[in-house]
């Protein structure tokens, strides 16, 4: 005998308000990005454009976020019964690896600059990567609540973040080589920051790759799942097993459950009893299962 439980909690939804915010942020960060091409182009600072180029790239990714979660909110259809809740989770994925990407560029270039020498106007360095900071902190701060919910917002939060203390590198090195004449702290400084940003990167490309391929999440013990079901009296054995996260908000579980040969109608207070554990102890929020009777002889009701 079969039976299709599902019981599904309703998370506070803030993909209205992380789509606002992200919305407001791209036509902010476009608009540091054009002046510190302005201002790099003029002061003949490399440092400041190579900052405009990671804000452009990021631009772009904001808005790949922007369109994911436009995308997330369709409702489902015959061909994508779960909906598009994972387009979040392929935005977090494709934009953990371009960042990756870039921080890898960008430490090249400061590589290579570290033995320029180059003249640049430290006064308009200074004057437009504090303008960046000041944009990049502010959408720092106007993300970080979503960040803390949302991998697909939390990707262009560390987007930010990065692009934050880029423009903190750049105004340190535009101090020093004002007063000091010390060209190299530029490049030295990028170096350190990137690293920082490729190991935040990496592990929200791990996460959402995670997701992707359907891995049990790294919290839950599948041997425990088990062990807890096994304690309602009812419950004789239990197999095909399976545990996978569809988004962040949402852990689905399918599995077959050995009980004695019963009415249908009698499995009610069974699922009941699954469901509270799965909710309660594990948080796991759509359930599949297949009830078997124990009266099968020879196992062949087992797949």
């Amino acid at each position: 005998m079969e039976k299709h439980s599902h019981e599904h909690h309703h998370h506070h939804d803030i993909s209205s308000i992380s789509k606002n915010k992200l919305f407001f942020v791209i036509i902010f960060n476009f608009i540091i990005a054009l002046a510190e091409v302005i201002g790099g182009s003029i002061s003949g600072s490399l440092s400041l454009i190579s900052d405009a180029l990671h804000n452009l790239s990021d631009t772009a990714s904001l808005i790949l976020s922007y369109v994911s979660i436009k995308i997330s909110e369709k409702p489902k259809n015959k061909a994508k019964t779960y909906g598009y809740k994972r387009a979040n989770i392929l935005a977090a994925f494709i934009n953990s690896a371009a960042l990756i990407g870039i921080s890898i560029f960008l430490g090249v270039q400061a590589l290579e600059k570290l033995t320029s020498l180059k003249k640049i106007n430290a006064n308009i360095v200074i004057v437009v990567a504090l303008i960046g900071l000041l944009g990049n902190f502010l959408s720092v701060i106007i993300l970080k609540k979503g960040a803390e919910k949302s991998l697909n917002v939390r990707s262009s939060y560390l987007h930010m973040l990065s692009d934050a203390m880029a423009s903190l590198a750049v105004i340190i090195s535009g101090v020093f080589i004002k007063y000091f004449a010390i060209y190299w702290i530029d490049s030295v400084l990028t170096i350190f920051i990137n690293m920082l940003i490729l190991k935040s990167s990496y592990n929200i490309l791990k996460e959402s790759i995670n997701i992707l391929m359907q891995t049990t999440p790294v919290n839950l013990d599948m041997d425990d799942v088990k062990e807890q079901l096994l304690k309602i009296k009812e419950i004789k054995g239990v197999h095909h097993f399976h545990i996978w996260t569809l988004d962040e908000n949402n852990i689905v579980l399918e599995g077959h459950i050995e009980i004695d040969d019963i009415l249908v109608s009698e499995t009610r207070a069974i699922s009941d009893k699954i469901e509270h554990i799965l909710n309660e102890d594990f948080h796991i929020t759509h359930v599949v299962i297949q009830f078997e009777s124990t009266s099968c002889e020879d196992n062949i009701c087992k797949i």
